[in-house]
């Protein structure tokens, strides 16, 4: 049977879309920020990523019958307009949390050897148990840090050891932050953490949002930011984004453009899972595996010298510094300037892997170096120094 030929628009910031799309006919790509109406004449197929709005204004009138978006998140998306047309949709949930997971990690342990303490140490606050939260709940659990896990909606369906907010904000050294955006239901976040409850934070608290930015008040955070000089702040999301206030993001220790999850491998992870559900929707055979358009990682391999060195292959992997510098250079621009210089920053990100593309050996060591292990990396050797 003849496979029928299909008009594709995609946001041109999705990687690996020629490989992945073009067998399924004219693939056309266009800025995802701005994607209108008039872009969609003669499309069947949408595929986007967090900075387009899919609704009735974009879609009313066209032909578009299936809409992909390359992220976890979808309140971009008016999912229950598109029920409604009976236009078929599909998301990447957990593309990208390896990604996220790895921000996270790599920016602690970064402030752990500023700040002179032991990651392990630590109790983390997780506010948000899903996709990205719950990664990173078992990743941290299995380097041995204590997890208190905040998430209402999955405690009033599973039960289990979760806690109020109020205990996560008084007892946790670290506070990560992963719900998705939320206006109304049994748990709205918009301006979860606020003016009321930002002050109950622990007295040295690292607060650290890769999540949506208007989970927190940042009006309100900017104010406690003012006041309490013993907060260690790190922000990936802002709540006005591309504007990112620059009087709050020069008070952050890591300051970053919405990039927390802008692994190559991650990214790509994401598209073809959108491949994946496009071949379903029309019945086709999936046939380009994952692995296919995955490229080599640059650096396989490091060897190190103790297992207790996490900072290293972290940084090898990803240094967040690179992209708190980048952000930081474009601070002092005029606002449209810089909203120009925020989407420019996550367009032409430079390639990131993840720490499963990199094997770690430690020399001389006699017993596995659980902690690396448990960070992500692919396989740890032991052993001796090769010669």
């Amino acid at each position: 049977m003849t496979e029928p030929r299909l008009t594709i628009l995609a946001d041109e910031n999705i990687p690996a879309l020629a490989p992945l799309f073009e067998r399924f006919g004219e693939l056309r790509t266009a800025p995802g920020r701005t994607l209108s109406r008039a872009d969609l004449e003669g499309v069947d197929v949408l595929l986007v990523r967090s900075v387009t709005r899919v609704d009735e204004a974009l879609l009313r009138g066209s032909r578009v019958r299936f809409v992909g978006t390359a992220t976890i998140g979808t309140d971009h998306i008016d999912r229950a307009w598109l029920e409604q047309q009976g236009i078929a949709f599909s998301s990447a949930p957990g593309c990208n949390a390896d990604g996220v997971v790895e921000y996270v990690l790599s920016s602690l342990l970064q402030l752990a050897a500023e700040q002179g303490f032991d990651l392990c140490s630590k109790t983390v606050g997780i506010v948000g148990v899903g996709n990205v939260g719950g990664r990173l709940q078992r990743r941290l659990q299995a380097m041995g840090v204590q997890v208190l896990c905040c998430d209402p909606p999955r405690e009033a369906r599973e039960g289990g050891d979760f806690v109020p907010l109020e205990q996560v904000l008084a007892d946790a050294d670290i506070l990560a932050l992963h719900t998705p955006l939320t206006e109304g239901g049994a748990w709205p976040t918009r301006h979860l953490l606020n003016a009321d409850n930002l002050a109950q934070l622990k007295q040295g608290a690292i607060l650290l949002n890769a999540g949506r930015g208007p989970v927190i008040d940042n009006v309100a955070l900017l104010a406690l930011a003012r006041q309490r000089d013993d907060l260690t702040l790190v922000l990936d999301v802002w709540e006005h984004e591309p504007r990112v206030n620059p009087d709050l993001a020069r008070r952050c220790a890591i300051a970053t453009p919405h990039i927390a999850g802008y692994s190559l491998d991650g990214k790509i992870r994401g598209t073809w899972m959108l491949y994946c559900a496009l071949c379903e929707y029309l019945g086709w055979t999936v046939n380009t595996p994952l692995e296919q358009v995955l490229p080599p990682a640059g650096v396989p391999a490091l060897t190190l010298a103790t297992a207790d060195d996490l900072l290293t292959p972290a940084r090898l992997v990803y240094d967040p510094y690179r992209d708190d510098r980048a952000l930081r250079r474009t601070l002092g621009l005029g606002e449209a300037e810089q909203r120009q210089a925020f989407d420019r920053l996550r367009r032409e990100y430079p390639e990131r892997r993840e720490y499963a593309t990199l094997t770690v050996r430690v020399a001389g060591s006699d017993q596995a170096p659980q902690r690396l292990a448990a960070m992500g990396f692919a396989t740890v050797d032991t052993g001796e120094n090769d010669d």
